[in-house]
């Protein structure tokens, strides 16, 4: 099986600075999205590059604890309930 990038990239810089770097990354989104929302800032561009940088963090993430399918099935199971507490939601206020 070949490497993928997130497994050589735990390879060379090991799991701890990695996982910091997930921090640090969801860290500078954090920080765009309030510029947007609060200060009302034009800042897509850098929504983007951050929400980017944050999802490849987050594959690293999942492939440094192995967890990428556990990850998946949750996330399915929560889209459901989300999607039932939707049609619940409009059912009662889009009249």
């Amino acid at each position: 099986m070949k490497e993928t990038i997130y497994e050589r990239a735990l390879r060379v810089w090991h799991k701890t600075p990695q996982m910091l770097q997930v921090i640090e990354e969801m860290s500078e989104l954090t920080k765009e999205i309030l510029k947007n929302v609060n200060r009302g800032k034009d800042n897509v561009d850098e929504l983007i590059e951050e929400t980017a940088d944050v999802e490849i963090m987050l594959e690293q993430l999942k492939c440094c604890y192995d967890i990428k399918d556990k990850v998946e099935s949750y996330k399915a199971e929560k889209l459901k309930k989300i999607e039932k507490r939707l049609d619940d939601w409009e059912k009662t206020h889009d009249k």
